[in-house]
């Protein structure tokens, strides 16, 4: 019972810090679109579609998650072989380096940056460039 209530918690801990990430993304971009209101309207008004603007957005959403990821992988493997002797016994039938689990928690990682990198997107692609430029 005890090893149950425990998962849930966990599990719910896990949610919990996947929407602070999606928050905490989403309000980054936001204020990187926000400061390059200027720019944007400039690249509308030369003839920018909205589809290179919001592929501008997300490939920045997803070079963050990339370093992210790239630092956060090894370090978590590196931990987890540091502390080998508390993990597997809170793990029940998996190992402390399970590259699956890894990966699926990278891949939900980069589908939860998506939808955070996708609304600020959406958003500099419908900017008017008069009030772009007007803005600053």
């Amino acid at each position: 019972m005890q090893e149950r209530l425990f998962a849930k918690l966990s599990g719910c801990f896990a949610v919990l810090a996947l929407v602070l990430t999606c928050i905490g993304l989403y309000g980054v971009l936001a204020y990187g679109v926000a400061r390059r209101t200027g720019e944007i309207g400039i690249r509308v008004a030369l003839g920018a579609q909205r589809r290179n603007i919001v592929g501008m957005v997300l490939r920045e959403t997803l070079l963050m998650v990339a370093v992210g990821l790239a630092l956060g992988i090894p370090a978590s493997f590196g931990v987890a072989r540091l502390a080998a002797g508390v993990i597997p016994d809170l793990l029940y039938g998996l190992r402390a380096n399970d590259t699956t689990s890894v990966m699926i928690a990278a891949a939900m990682l980069v589908a939860v940056a998506v939808l955070a990198g996708f609304l600020p997107a959406r958003r500099a692609s419908r900017i008017e460039p008069m009030t772009a430029i007007r803005y600053e």
